[in-house]
C-alpha cells in the first residue's frame, strides 16, 4: 500500500465530506456548524495540493477528484446554505440564485482545468473555494452577531449571484505563488487595507469570522480594481 498516495486522497476525500456535513448541518437548521464546515474543507482542499506535490504523487486522477469535490464543498453547499439562512424567503429568485452559484462554480471549474496549462502567474476568475467561503463565512458573521439579512432586501441575493458572476468572469486574481502574475497595484493595497480594516470593526463583536470575512470579501474585491488599473495602464 503506497501511503504517498493515500494521504493526499484522504485530504481530497475530507474536503467532500465537509461539505457532505455542511449540507447535513444546514438542513437541520444549524447553520453555524454549516458554516464552519465549509471553511474545514477549505483547510483540506488546501492539503491535498501540496501533499501531493510533497510525496511526489501529482495526477490527472487527483485533479479530477479535487474539482468534483470542490463543486460539492464551494458550489453546492454554500447555496444550501443561503437558502436556509435567507434565500429560501425570495422564492423563485432565491432558487435561480442556489442553482445559478452551482452552475458558476462548475463553469469555473472546468474552465481552470482546461486552461491550467496556459494560464500562468494569475487565476482567471474568483476561485470557488473563495466564493464559496464568501457566503459561508458571511453567514456566519451575521448570525454569531445577530444581523438579520432581510434587512438588506434584494442586496443579498444580488450580492451571491454577484459573486457567483466572479467566478466566472476574467477578472485576474493573484495566486500568489510568484511566478510572473500581474502586479499589485498601490492604489489596490491601500484600497485593500482600508476594505479590511472597515470590515474587522464592523464585525469585533465576533472578531474570527470577521477576519475570515474580511480575508475573502476584500480579496475578491482588490482583485476588480487591480484588474481595472491594468486594464487603463495597458490602454494608457
Amino acid at each position: 500500500m503506497d501511503y504517498r498516495r493515500i494521504i493526499p486522497n484522504i485530504c481530497t476525500s475530507m474536503n467532500l465530506v465537509f461539505g457532505v456535513c455542511s449540507m447535513l448541518a444546514s438542513f437541520r437548521g444549524d447553520l453555524v456548524w454549516g458554516s464552519i464546515f465549509i471553511l474545514c474543507a477549505l483547510v483540506a482542499d488546501g492539503l491535498d495540493g501540496r501533499t501531493a506535490r510533497f510525496f511526489g504523487v501529482a495526477s490527472e486522477m487527483g485533479k479530477e477528484m479535487d474539482s468534483l469535490c470542490d463543486l460539492g464543498s464551494f458550489g453546492i453547499a454554500p447555496g444550501i446554505l443561503a437558502w436556509q439562512f435567507v434565500l429560501h424567503d425570495f422564492g423563485y429568485v432565491g432558487m435561480a440564485v442556489v442553482i445559478l452559484f452551482a452552475v458558476f462554480g462548475m463553469w469555473r471549474l472546468a474552465r481552470f482545468n482546461v486552461n491550467a496549462s496556459v494560464v500562468h502567474g494569475y487565476f482567471e476568475g474568483l476561485a470557488i473555494p473563495a466564493g464559496g467561503n464568501i457566503v459561508a463565512m458571511t453567514t456566519l458573521l451575521f448570525t454569531l452577531t445577530g444581523v438579520d439579512p432581510h434587512s438588506f432586501g434584494y442586496a443579498y441575493p444580488v450580492i451571491m449571484l454577484f459573486v457567483g458572476w466572479l467566478m466566472v468572469s476574467h477578472v485576474h486574481y493573484p495566486n500568489f505563488k510568484g511566478d510572473g502574475g500581474e502586479p499589485i497595484y498601490f492604489a489596490t493595497k491601500g484600497f485593500a487595507f482600508v476594505m479590511f480594516a472597515a470590515i474587522l470593526w464592523f464585525g469585533h463583536a465576533a472578531i474570527l469570522p470577521a477576519l475570515a470575512v474580511a480575508i475573502f470579501c476584500t480579496y475578491a474585491a482588490s482583485g476588480i480594481l487591480n484588474t481595472l488599473i491594468a486594464q487603463f495602464a495597458k490602454e494608457g
